[in-house]
């Protein structure tokens, strides 16, 4: 057990996707059977690790284009996962300090380490929210939510790594709706998932190995195809390059990525309110 003992409401027999999400990344916060189903993964697809660390760089570049070239000064980040520096607040504060972010999660582990994620600069703010992301009503409608963000102003909504997690039956464009539809004009939606559709056979059953791997630690995983993708940014503007994946969006001049020539990460865009 690399995390700090076992606490309150958390199951450490299980693996979950967040701490596993951390074990990626090279963090901490995770136990043995994090660890367990996490090296399955890699031992599947060796490029796991790659791929969570590309679309972590990616929020991190959207952010930064966000805050300085779209001149948006409030974060709205859903399924925030357990905190990784740079963390998006910092990201965006580093670019205008008076950024104001609001992060949200239902998971325990989070909230145990949510204090990391409210260092906010003097000039802005940050704020945790405890709610779920299936109920989008309790999110937009919080008092914690309205006393940190003013809906009246342009929010940028990232949801990255979210919503492969949810279900079909659960209704995610329904959800994601739920939380656009209370943000204004000039508003953004920032979104990576894990894709089923990738153009090569054995990766695409690689993939499928990794989605047993989940089930059978109780998450339910579901990558879907780029045009099930593309429907999360229907009557939104996307932003140049378009949906691509995460790697591939704007990076860095001089940038190299660990993924080689081929290789997937996960689809991923960002696209304006009208």
């Amino acid at each position: 057990m690399t995390a700090e003992g076992n606490l309150p409401g958390i199951d450490t027999t299980k693996p979950h996707s967040a701490r596993m999400y951390d074990y990626y990344l090279g963090g901490k916060n995770h136990y043995e059977a994090d660890v367990q189903a996490a090296e399955a993964v890699v031992a599947t697809v060796p490029f796991a690790g790659a791929m969570a660390r590309a679309n972590r760089d990616f929020m991190i570049r959207a952010t930064r284009w966000l805050t300085a070239e779209a001149g948006i000064r409030q974060f709205l980040d859903i399924g925030s996962g357990i905190p990784t520096e740079p963390n998006l607040h910092q990201v965006a504060q580093s670019v205008a300090p008076e950024a104001r972010v609001v992060y949200t999660d239902n998971d325990p582990i989070v909230l145990q380490y949510a204090q990391a994620l409210l260092h906010s600069t003097p000039e802005g703010r940050t704020a945790y929210l405890q709610a779920d992301a299936a109920k989008p009503e309790t999110i937009v409608g919080s008092d914690e939510l309205h006393s940190t963000l003013d809906l009246g102003l342009p929010v940028a909504l990232s949801v990255n790594a979210l919503f492969h997690f949810v279900p079909d039956e659960w209704g995610p464009y329904e959800i994601l709706t739920g939380l656009l539809d209370r943000l204004p004009s000039g508003s953004y939606l920032c979104l990576s998932h894990a894709t089923a559709d990738v153009g090569d056979p054995a990766l695409e059953a690689l993939g499928r190995e990794v989605v047993e791997i989940y089930a059978k630690g109780g998450t339910t995983l579901r990558p879907r195809d780029r045009t099930e993708v593309a429907r999360f940014f229907e009557g939104l503007e996307l932003v140049e390059p378009g949906l691509v994946m995460a790697h591939d969006w704007r990076p860095e001049p001089g940038q190299v990525t660990e993924l080689e020539e081929g290789l997937p990460s996960m689809l991923a865009g960002v696209a304006r309110k009208p």
